[in-house]
């Protein structure tokens, strides 16, 4: 990551050109949230896990899809792991830090759910952890990163890594990334219709 702190215009161009090469991802992005549909309509479950600002991104997603992106429709069983507070810290006191999410991973996570791991470095152990306790579990992980290479984009099933200089701006993609998912959630489930621009596509 850059070691510039980019504040003002910069900070806005650095986003704007990391939004306009994020725009050949929006098909596979979308790709992700009709399986995704598929899978909570069957009875599965979402996790998403990260730290700090991807934890507060993991957090958005799972509450989107308990509750509604826009439109009504069941409510879909989405955990973000950081927010089980009880367990995480009982998880870090006995087993350490690193095993916070992974042990999580192992007792929801059943075949064919899906896992999202957001890391910015893309190299963050407790996410690493989780990411593989999934793959055991028989899960799909996709993977929110910031540049490629790193660890967990090669361990996930998919990444979207955004090849950005500065952290804030992989955070805000990310963002993107998020309501792109549950817009595709909602759209696939049939209570939102696509604007007619996606729908002619």
């Amino acid at each position: 990551m850059s070691r510039e702190l980019l504040t003002g215009r910069a900070h806005l161009a650095a986003l704007a050109e990391a939004l306009a090469g994020f725009e050949s991802e929006v098909d596979r992005i979308e790709g992700w949230g009709r399986h995704l549909a598929r899978v909570l309509l069957s009875g599965g479950r979402l996790l998403a896990a990260g730290n700090g600002g991807s934890a507060a991104h993991a957090q958005h997603l799972t509450s989107e899809l308990v509750g509604r992106y826009r439109d009504d429709r069941p409510a879909f069983s989405a955990l973000a792991l950081h927010a089980e507070g009880s367990s995480l810290t009982a998880i870090t006191n006995d087993y350490g830090a690193e095993e916070a999410f992974a042990r999580q991973v192992r007792a929801h996570g059943r075949p064919g759910d899906v896992l999202v791991a957001l890391s910015t470095s893309g190299g963050s152990p407790n996410v690493l952890a989780a990411a593989a306790a999934a793959l055991q579990c028989e899960m799909t992980v996709w993977a929110l990163t910031g540049r490629y290479p790193n660890p967990l984009a090669r361990l996930a099933h998919d990444a979207l890594c955004i090849p950005a200089p500065a952290t804030a701006t992989v955070q805000e993609v990310h963002q993107v990334a998020v309501h792109l998912i549950c817009a595709a959630v909602d759209a696939a489930v049939g209570v939102s219709s696509p604007a007619a621009r996606e729908a002619a596509r």
